[in-house]
């Protein structure tokens, strides 16, 4: 028989590299954990690791459990989490994770009105999850997906919400101010600003640099969009943000934003849900806020 805490204990070893951290995490003693290992193995006739020096290796079946392991431990613990959260009035708890840095920016419209509809739903963000959110909500670890590049992924389902422009900002007396549109070639003698993600990760390489075979004269990261625009803002560089951010976030600053391109990149926020769990009430309601929201914008 296979139960819960095989699972969780082959979890724990991998995580942590080692039958005593595992075991520690677990509240267990080491000759306890490594005995209830035994006894599976002397059950089902096989080995879940052998020993390699100071570590350990994971069999073949070792290997198998464990994907079931993180498959199926992640979904347990929420229904755990929601029973609990029915047992003292909850309706329950929503878990939002993000892929972009705009996309917590957008999260502030909805979240206060969320909060106010829904006072008995537990309501956690986990930017953890940023940028490798489709595997999360798969996995059971969130529950609710806010991207703008939405997968073509048969057991989710992601619905667009906000439509917006990418642009690119520069301080109002740079060279580039007074352009409608700009091509790439434009870019490749600019100090590029971007967040620090891979640059698969970034339309602005992606959709217009790379295809052209440019790229910018130097390429640096900040961490948050208030630094982006203050360092534009002093002439310091150019960044590429959706055009709404510079509306509410640059007002009064001297920056101007250009289309990329002559048609320019449009994008849209999506919520991603699992498929199934489009009509639980408290997720259905943030989705429909979030719609709320972007008639109310337009």
């Amino acid at each position: 028989m296979i139960d819960r805490q095989h699972l969780a204990i082959l979890r724990e070893v991998n995580r942590r590299g080692s039958v005593t951290a595992a075991a520690e995490k677990l509240n267990v003693s080491q000759s306890a954990l490594s005995h209830t290992i035994a006894k599976f193995e002397e059950r089902h006739g096989v080995k879940i690791w052998t020993k390699t020096g100071k570590g350990l290796r994971l069999t073949q079946t070792g290997e198998y459990l464990l994907t079931v392991a993180e498959r199926l431990l992640p979904q347990i613990e929420h229904a755990e989490r929601i029973v609990k959260d029915f047992s003292v009035g909850r309706r329950g708890a929503l878990r939002v994770g993000m892929e972009c840095h705009p996309c917590q920016r957008w999260l502030t419209r909805i979240a206060t009105p969320y909060l106010t509809r829904w006072p008995d739903v537990d309501f956690d963000v986990r930017t953890a999850f940023r940028f490798d959110g489709v595997a999360a909500l798969l996995g059971y670890e969130i529950d609710l997906l806010i991207t703008p590049d939405p997968l073509d992924v048969a057991e989710l389902l992601f619905t667009p919400v906000f439509d917006y422009e990418l642009v690119l900002m520069v301080q109002q007396d740079h060279p580039l101010a007074q352009r409608v549109f700009i091509q790439p070639e434009d870019l490749v003698d600019q100090e590029l600003i971007t967040v620090p993600v891979t640059l698969e990760r970034l339309d602005i390489y992606t959709r217009f640099l790379v295809p052209a075979n440019c790229r910018p004269r130097r390429h640096r990261t900040a961490e948050t969009v208030d630094l982006m625009l203050q360092l534009v803002s002093a002439g310091r560089g150019v960044t590429v943000l959706p055009d709404w951010l510079l509306q509410e976030e640059g007002a009064g600053m001297p920056i101007k934003a250009i289309s990329l391109g002559e048609n320019g990149i449009r994008k849209s926020i999506n919520v991603g849900l699992r498929r199934g769990d489009e009509e639980i009430s408290f997720l259905k309601g943030f989705l429909e806020l979030a719609q709320e929201a972007s008639r109310s914008a337009a």
